[in-house]
């Protein structure tokens, strides 16, 4: 478990804010490069690499951005989102939680049975078809065929991904990678603030820039977020053979500068709200620093736009 204090970000940024984005992308890209680096000399054995991670903890990019690793050492790689397994229906569809709600987290989303036939034709190089999943519409659209060729690695990435219940048996020839944050940054009176917040903060830009959400709305829908990592997720990231700890050193001071004026506009609405408290104290502490430090191809990117990615 590491830590980090507001003052040490404060600090690194001060001194060269250009050089202390890019030591902190080095430390996580370093970790992609392990992870790379173990996925090519089992990849005739384990030829499937399965991530997971909770919501906000970066996936999509971690996944995208081993893929290149694999692929400037010559192998043809292919990857795959879990999200297109959903079943499609409406809302009278879904499962329900232990209150009747909606329980938008639940593997109970997800086809089973065709996912975990996919994965053993994938390992065998077999020829599926990959449905494209419409979220507007809760509907497939149309499938995208793929079939695996020998020497050729895939990634598929979702919330449920080392979730033996969906993924069946396929311990054999999966690699599987957990990714989440794992640092803690502390505040000058020696306050933590626990990495699920600094995913939280992560999705409260995301959302609110690009998705129409409200920060209120977003802080609520975070507590069936939550909910749903302790049950799905977390039980099954002892099943990982890589763990990565996403969690670059700079980025909260860059969500700062993205929320701030946002987060006071909603003060009384969240009077009562422990989470937006301590984001609020931990955001005074840091200075704010402008999106324009930050990579095209960094993790940050996914959550404040202009990757070089396509998500």
């Amino acid at each position: 478990m590491n830590f980090i204090s507001t003052a040490a970000i404060n600090s690194g940024l001060e001194k060269n804010r250009e050089k202390y984005a890019e030591l902190s992308e080095n430390v996580y890209n370093s970790q992609l490069r392990s992870a790379a680096e173990k996925i090519i000399l089992e990849k005739d054995k384990r030829p499937l690499v399965l991530i997971s991670g909770p919501s906000g903890s970066g996936k999509t990019t971690s996944a995208l951005k081993i893929a290149r690793l694999i692929e400037q050492q010559g192998y043809k790689v292919n990857t795959m989102s879990m999200d297109n397994y959903f079943l499609p229906g409406g809302i009278e569809d879904m499962p329900r939680d232990e209150n009747g709600n909606v329980d938008l987290e639940s593997p109970m989303r997800l086809d089973i049975p065709l996912f975990s036939e996919h994965l053993k034709k994938l390992f065998a190089c077999e020829p599926i078809d990959v449905p494209i999943f419409d979220f507007a519409a809760q509907l497939r659209k149309g499938s995208i065929p793929i079939q695996r060729k020998e020497n050729e690695i895939t990634i598929i990435e979702g919330i449920h991904a080392l979730n033996p219940q969906v993924t069946g048996d396929t311990d054999a020839f999966t690699n599987c990678i957990y990714v989440s944050v794992r640092t803690r940054i502390t505040s000058s009176d020696n306050d933590i603030l626990h990495p699920r917040l600094i995913r939280l903060m992560r999705r409260l830009s995301r959302d609110s820039l690009f998705r129409g959400r409200r920060l209120p709305d977003i802080f609520d829908m975070f507590k069936s977020v939550s909910r749903g990592e302790d049950l799905y997720i977390m039980p099954y990231k002892h099943r990982a053979q890589i763990e990565i700890d996403t969690f670059l050193a700079y980025e909260a001071s860059v969500y700062t500068g993205v929320l701030s004026d946002k987060m006071k506009l909603i003060e009384k609405e969240m009077a009562n709200s422990e989470n937006y408290r301590m984001l609020v104290k931990f955001m005074s502490e840091l200075h704010p620093v402008r999106s324009d430090i930050v990579p095209p191809n960094s993790l940050i990117r996914e959550f404040v736009g202009g990757s070089e990615f396509t998500y």
